[in-house]
């Protein structure tokens, strides 16, 4: 057994149909043709507890693999940090894994930093990276505290940080709350932006205020 077969056995129910076209966004992809076969057996589901998501070939304009990576959804937030990158999963954190255009590989997008890492040189041995340490390349354990003492997470809602983690919010339950993902995700973005030329251990005062017009 591989470790797409391994892993999709362990997962929900397919999110979706099975897909039975080749995308025309995937083909820019270095990996995208193994993201599709992977799609192919189960398109889209969620694991350890909810805490991987991975997302389906679907027409939903906000879960769809292909509507999740409009830039209009949230990545415009990220500016250039985003360019280039297929997001095809997240962590019970909202840290993104994605294929490049420019290299192959699957990576570890940081959501609250936009930085980006390689993970593996194969969505097969990303596969084999999340079932070898599922703990820390998905966090499921957050999600499970979390949701013993808060009931189960609701439907189409992420974890998300009262504090961001880099600025020092803790890893604690009392530190999470049940959010809208897009919302997750734009703030995120207007975080990484704003602290992304900022070196370590700098002070930071963040602006939340609306964005003035234009």
């Amino acid at each position: 057994m591989t470790s797409i077969e391994s892993l999709l056995s362990i997962s929900s129910e397919s999110l979706g149909p099975q897909p039975r076209v080749f995308p025309e966004f995937l083909k820019t992809y270095g990996l995208g043709d193994e993201l599709f076969h992977m799609l192919q057996r189960k398109n889209g589901f969620y694991a350890f507890e909810c805490a991987l998501h991975v997302f389906p070939l679907t027409d939903d304009p906000e879960t769809g693999l292909e509507a999740w990576n409009a830039d209009s959804l949230w990545r415009d937030e990220y500016q250039d940090l985003a360019h280039g990158l297929l997001f095809f999963a997240e962590d019970a954190l909202q840290d993104q894994f994605c294929l490049s255009t420019k290299h192959n590989g699957v990576f570890r997008f940081r959501a609250e930093t936009g930085r980006t890492a390689l993970m593996a040189d194969s969505v097969e041995h990303w596969a084999h990276a999340i079932l070898t340490d599922a703990r820390s390349e998905t966090r499921w354990p957050l999600i499970h505290d979390w949701e013993l003492k808060n009931g189960p997470l609701p439907a189409g809602k992420r974890l998300l940080p009262k504090i961001p983690f880099f600025l020092g919010g803790e890893y604690t339950v009392e530190n999470f709350w049940a959010g809208n993902p897009l919302e997750g995700m734009r703030l995120k973005g207007d975080l990484a932006i704003q602290t992304r030329d900022l070196p370590d251990g700098a002070k930071v005062r963040l602006n939340l205020a609306p964005k003035p017009d234009g």
